[in-house]
């Protein structure tokens, strides 16, 4: 099994609903998100994917809440904008972006601060 993970940035704004705490009050992060695939066969130039493939891939999932008030999101109508339902939309939705059929997200690393993170994946 080869597993390949690349960094993407993005900076939203957002609020907690049902929270008791600063958090609660209008707030924005700088996310950093580090997003791992994994796949167990290489193609013909020897990769499970071209690392700027997969930035691209990335970023056409992310740069949709880039500079963005996330709770106005209707992904985020119901569900709470924490960094745990954010870091499993985000896996879901590359999962669904990823045409290739023998690879697929083994993780989604999300960072709300530099000390901060939630990693999401499905075993």
């Amino acid at each position: 099994m080869y597993r390949l993970t690349v960094r993407r940035r993005f900076s939203a704004a957002h609020n907690l609903r049902q929270y008791d705490g600063k958090c609660a009050q209008l707030h924005g992060h700088n996310y950093k998100a580090e997003i791992t695939i994994q796949g167990d066969r290489l193609d013909e130039a020897g990769m499970i994917v071209d690392f700027g493939e997969l930035k691209a891939i990335c970023d056409g999932v992310l740069d949709r809440f880039d500079h963005t008030y996330l709770n106005e999101l209707p992904e985020f109508a119901e569900a709470n904008v924490t960094a745990e339902n954010l870091a499993a939309f985000i896996f879901h939705a590359l999962n669904d972006a990823l045409s290739h059929p023998s690879v697929s997200v083994h993780e989604v690393k999300l960072y709300e601060t530099e000390d901060s993170a939630v990693t999401y994946r499905e075993e």
